[in-house]
């Protein structure tokens, strides 16, 4: 199963919001209230309300259980919350960001940035700015609460075991200032102390590192199904095919072998955090 880019950062989504916000608008003209006091009842803004109903923004899944309620719409628009929640993601990114909700383990390398289910709201502010070409003000709000609330999979009883490897030229790239980054650091000391997290550090003094091929992520979902996802500027990969899947399994058996241990990973980030 492939999924490439087919859509420009500002459309990503749009016909789902459109019909969603439809639906919306609808059921507030029906319940005859305007977008003032639609907002009052909901605690938004009324020209928030309309950049629901227009698609412009895409509603938090708290708005549309209130709305579904409050407008007597029956489980209508609770139908598309699912949807709508995908929406916030790239076109390129959806078929993972579900596999990943399903997840019993994942196991992250990365090499390129701090990996996204480990990254502070402002780490992950500054990279979106930093994309070319350069997205919007409203956009980059949208992917940072995207990948905020993807953090959510890692908390609670059902939490999958998540396993990272992080190239050390990542946690000493300092992505939007030296005090974000230090901030992101104290954020995967943090992380680590869970107990289905475990975090290494891949020392750039290595000779022998596998992962000189990119980063990647493997997936186990409760069905079992393994998948492997691969990205590199906006186009992307899910590996379904066994034989693949395999080769990158035993890549990061290798990786995480010629990296530190957890422990001596823990020992290493506070290190980076004494530096001037």
């Amino acid at each position: 199963m492939n999924d490439e880019v087919r859509q420009p950062e500002n459309e990503v989504g749009a016909g789902i919001l459109s019909v969603f916000g439809r639906q919306l608008k609808l059921f507030r003209e029906r319940a005859e209230l305007d977008r003032l006091g639609f907002g009052s009842l909901t605690g938004y803004s009324a020209s928030t309300i309309a950049a629901f109903e227009q698609g412009r923004r895409i509603p938090p899944s708290r708005f549309i259980d209130q709305a579904d309620d409050l407008l007597g719409a029956g489980g209508v628009l609770l139908a598309g919350k699912e949807e709508v929640a995908r929406s916030q993601y790239p076109t390129f990114f959806r078929d993972a960001a579900k596999l990943e909700s399903e997840a019993v383990e994942l196991h992250v390398y990365a090499n390129q940035a701090v990996p996204g289910l480990l990254q502070t709201e402002e780490y992950a502010r500054a990279v979106f700015m930093m994309m070319r070409p350069p997205m919007d003000d409203e956009l980059i709000e949208q992917r940072v609460g995207a990948r905020l609330a993807r953090q959510e999979i890692l908390s609670g009883s059902d939490a999958p075991l998540a396993g990272f490897v992080i190239d050390e030229a990542v946690l000493r790239r300092p992505v939007g200032g030296r005090g974000i980054l230090r901030g992101q650091l104290e954020h995967i000391l943090l992380m680590r102390e869970r107990r289905n997290i475990e975090v290494q550090v891949m020392p750039l003094d290595r000779e022998e590192n596998a992962g000189m091929a990119g980063p990647f992520t493997l997936i186990e979902t409760r069905e079992g199904r393994r998948i492997a996802y691969v990205e590199v500027q906006n186009v992307s990969r899910l590996q379904t095919e066994r034989d693949r899947v395999r080769a990158l399994e035993a890549k990061y058996g290798i990786i995480s072998a010629q990296a530190l241990t957890p422990r001596e990973s823990s020992t290493y980030v506070e290190k980076l955090l004494g530096e001037p």
